[in-house]
């Protein structure tokens, strides 16, 4: 008799531990929401989606707004699909957080209103603004003779990005083929300063050795920062001193986009 209650206890317990499990199985899938926005499906949790109170995901899942659903039962949102990915990591992540190179800040802010994310519009317009203010800024960089200032070359451009490429082009020649790097030439935000200018026939080249050892010549590096500037969409806006009558002689490029 002892056998058959203990037995019949611990069926009563696997039976109340199965119930238990099921449970919070059943509620762990009804946390699950299954969005199509625009054709594509997003799967995430319920309370991602109500994080913020009065938006419009909130309101759609709790039943404060009323939402079609498409043909596997699923919310219909008609909004950009490919956009909805940075809505849902806001809600995630509770910051805005976007991939290098993204352009699409206007359209981004326009999703940010209509779901009703008013905390993630003003970032995305803030980004927005500051990207446009620094792409009218025009930068600078200067490679100059430590010696003489007057001798070297000055790259202007509205695009502190490119500035920074053609820097880095710069200082990584510069490494690979100078054992004296960096003591030969000093680097600031916006100058390079190499040790020696010498000039020959051959043009101007950036001399950091009694032994001759050189990175390249003015000419070479002209012609380089321009393809690397087409390259990159920008066109070449002047030279900044016709007088000098060829490119290659100049002593400024000035870029634009």
């Amino acid at each position: 008799m002892e056998r058959k209650i203990n037995r019949g206890e611990k069926e009563c317990e696997g039976k109340h531990s199965n119930s238990e499990g099921s449970e919070q199985d059943k509620d762990y899938k009804t946390s699950l929401i299954t969005l199509n926005v625009g054709g594509y499906l997003y799967i995430t949790q319920k309370q991602t989606l109500t994080k913020y109170p009065d938006s419009f995901l909130e309101g759609i899942i709790n039943g404060k707004i009323m939402c079609p659903f498409d043909a596997d039962g699923h919310y219909f949102i008609d909004r950009d699909g490919l956009l909805f990915r940075h809505i849902l990591n806001f809600l995630r992540n509770g910051e805005l957080l976007l991939p290098e190179g993204f352009r699409e800040n206007q359209l981004l802010a326009q999703e940010a209103d209509f779901f009703q994310l008013k905390v993630l519009s003003d970032a995305v317009k803030s980004r927005w603004e500051k990207e446009q203010l620094a792409s009218r800024e025009t930068t600078f960089l200067e490679i100059t003779d430590s010696h003489d200032r007057s001798q070297g070359l000055r790259i202007f451009c509205n695009a502190p990005d490119f500035i920074a490429k053609i820097k880095s082009r710069i200082v990584l020649v510069s490494k690979s083929r100078l054992d004296g790097f960096p003591e030969e030439f000093s680097v600031s935000s916006n100058i390079i300063q190499f040790k020696y200018f010498i000039k020959s026939e051959n043009g101007t080249r950036l001399v950091l050795k009694e032994d001759n050892t050189f990175v390249c010549t003015l000419e070479t590096l002209k012609f380089e920062a321009i393809m690397m500037a087409l390259k990159c969409g920008f066109r070449l806006l002047t030279s900044l001193d016709c007088s000098k009558g060829s490119i290659v002689h100049s002593d400024a490029l000035h870029f634009i986009k």
